[in-house]
């Protein structure tokens, strides 16, 4: 099997408000939406919106209310940007968890939660490269 990720799929409370919140909030662009999700085309890979029992109900797995433990990374070229989509998110009604600050491993870092609780970092790490086309490179 190769090493790859395709796509990622969020569980959210509610459809339309999650879905304002990435296009309208964030500025992102849904490149499909057939009836109850949504998909955003990402540099390398795609995100999805899917109502979070519709979702528990696809996988056979029961939402128990804990955090996953998972996090999603955006990565930026620059701390000005890292605070700019932070301030994006805050403003579109995202919880900010951790200002961004400047990280133990040499980076600048913060995050915050979704209007479903999603967590994501948003990230400068002066050691990967970000493409012209968006993509990572460690």
């Amino acid at each position: 099997m190769e090493q790859r990720i395709s796509l990622i799929t969020l569980g959210v409370d509610d459809f339309e408000r999650s879905r304002r919140f990435y296009e309208q909030g964030l500025g992102w662009v849904a490149k499909d939406a057939p009836d109850g999700v949504v998909f955003y085309q990402l540099p390398g890979i795609a995100l999805a919106l899917f109502g979070r029992d519709d979702l528990a109900q696809d996988a056979h797995h029961p939402i128990d209310g804990r955090f996953s433990g998972i996090t999603i990374a955006i990565n930026e070229r620059t701390e000005a940007d890292v605070d700019m989509v932070l301030t994006q998110a805050a403003a579109a009604g995202a919880t900010i968890l951790k200002p961004a600050e400047k990280v133990f491993w040499g980076g600048y870092s913060g995050y915050f939660a979704d209007l479903d609780g999603h967590v994501w970092e948003v990230a400068m790490n002066p050691f990967w490269t970000i493409n012209d086309d968006g993509t990572l490179t460690l």
